[in-house]
């Protein structure tokens, strides 16, 4: 590679992302996002500075050494990208697609202050996928077994980072699952045109290998409590089991045929492959050529709204009470999903759900916003525009606001301190509980976040538990 001055660097234009034509994704489920070649890699790496002191690593939120793994891509030493990256991050072809390091990484990064910062997301993603497609997951090196068993409850991303670590310390690892396939969140939440689930596969195989024990349909609460892990043989549990409780709206009409919310409708499109009935038997509403309206303006709205385009809807509507400025969903997923022929009704609040005599949904009720000061999120208020209701006819409509804390573990674990909303309090340094052997991290501990600070919360726990294991010797 040519040897470039850091103004030569500067004015390299940041590269732009290969994609499906947006009038032929919207018919499909492949992924969106094709990924970068080795050339656009290449001249997107020569963009970055090699700063001294790297500000792009603050913002990571496992460390990733950033400027170490481009310098190796701008040389095409991509193996060797891997493994500096995979020295912290254990799911870099995930993270790389569904992470959002505009807010993370690329907001601390220097060139972005002059000009686009350097797509470090999409570097990772290039790099990851070059190992698996070229030589396979490679597998880590594992101390020598130490003797100690830990019970990781739930296969998400905070599961998943805790297990990787803990099983190359030497422990046996058992990841317990409720569900039938592995991988939480990113199997069940994130759609296969944004999160191809054989890259998840891949990542939950490359553990298999190393040893991990994975054991589906284990709801930890009813098959088994915590407490009773700690009897069967178990030193150490951390719970990672995630936010899966969804909210609803509470407007009258709610239990309407037709009204969803959006953990159902995306669990079985995505984990139950309703987008391939009948080939597979768990359909969802007959969405060809109706009216679809998604509530909510985060990215499990946009996921919600484009995976019904993709399943035939004439309509697909985005209906959210700020403006677009105030949306918290990723600017990449709001640009898809408008290219894709998204429809977004801004400053706009449901008030109620109509349904015919046969309790079918056919409209909702609207009301007209506008922004007032800002509110605690930091986001301006949404007020009531008195006498501006109208009707919006609707066949179908996804409740996508958030998510709260499933109560199973709660209920079962009551020596636990939890916060008011049903999160598990923990010491932010250990992911320590107030229950002796018991940690937890992830969405159960933050409320809905990030599938990069779950990971970065389950490996800080893998280095307490071991820790902790080694002390208990």
């Amino acid at each position: 590679m040519p040897k470039l001055s850091n103004k030569e660097r500067m004015k390299i234009q940041r590269q732009a992302m290969p994609e499906q034509d947006s009038a032929i994704r919207r018919n499909n489920f492949s992924e969106v996002n094709l990924g970068f070649t080795e050339e656009l890699a290449k001249m997107e790496a020569m963009r970055c500075i090699q700063c001294p002191k790297p500000t792009c690593v603050e913002g990571c939120p496992v460390g990733v050494k950033i400027k170490d793994f481009i310098s190796l891509v701008a040389e095409g030493e991509y193996l060797k990208a891997a493994e500096k990256i995979k020295e912290d991050n254990m799911l870099p072809a995930i993270c790389g697609r569904v992470c959002p390091q505009e807010e993370q990484c690329e907001a601390k990064c220097v060139v972005g202050k002059k000009g686009e910062s350097v797509a470090i997301g999409r570097l990772e993603r290039f790099v990851a996928d070059f190992e698996r497609q070229n030589v396979g997951i490679r597998e880590a090196v594992i101390k020598p077994k130490s003797g100690k068993k830990v019970a990781i409850i739930g296969s998400g991303p905070a599961g998943l980072g805790c297990a990787g670590d803990l099983i190359q310390m030497g422990h046996d690892v058992t990841v317990f699952e409720a569900l039938h396939d592995l991988g939480g969140v990113l199997i069940y939440g994130i759609p296969e045109f944004r999160l191809p689930k054989d890259i998840v596969k891949a990542e939950v195989e490359s553990l298999k290998k190393l040893g991990v024990d994975f054991q589906t349909n284990a709801v930890i609460g009813f098959t088994d409590t915590v407490d009773e892990l700690l009897t069967d043989g178990y030193n150490a549990v951390f719970i990672a089991v995630g936010a899966g409780l969804p909210y609803f709206l509470n407007i009258k009409g709610e239990n309407f045929n037709g009204v969803y919310s959006a953990n159902e409708f995306l669990t079985r499109v995505n984990l139950m492959k309703a987008y391939k009935f009948p080939d597979y038997d768990t359909p969802v509403f007959h969405i060809k050529d109706k009216n679809v309206a998604v509530f909510g303006g985060g990215n499990t709205a946009m996921d919600a709204v484009r995976t019904a385009k993709r399943l035939g809807a004439k309509n697909a509507y985005i209906i959210y009470r700020r403006s677009d400025a105030e949306m918290p969903a990723r600017k990449e997923e709001v640009h898809h999903a408008k290219d894709e022929g998204i429809e977004f009704i801004f400053l706009a609040n449901p008030l109620e759900f109509i349904g015919d005599s046969e309790g079918w949904l056919t409209s909702v009720k609207l009301q007209k916003m506008e922004l007032g000061e800002p509110d605690s999120s930091g986001r301006r208020k949404p007020i009531p525009i008195q006498g501006s209701e109208y009707s919006l006819d609707i066949d179908m409509s996804v409740i996508a606001i958030g998510n709260g804390s499933n109560p199973i573990i709660q209920k079962t674990t009551p020596d636990l301190q939890y916060t008011k909303w049903g999160n598990i309090v923990v010491d932010d340094n250990t992911m320590k509980t107030t229950k002796q052997g018991v940690f937890a991290g992830g969405d159960i501990v933050t409320g809905g976040a990030t599938v990069i600070l779950a990971m970065g919360a389950g490996r800080k726990a893998a280095a307490a538990i071991n820790e902790f294991l080694n002390s208990s010797n």
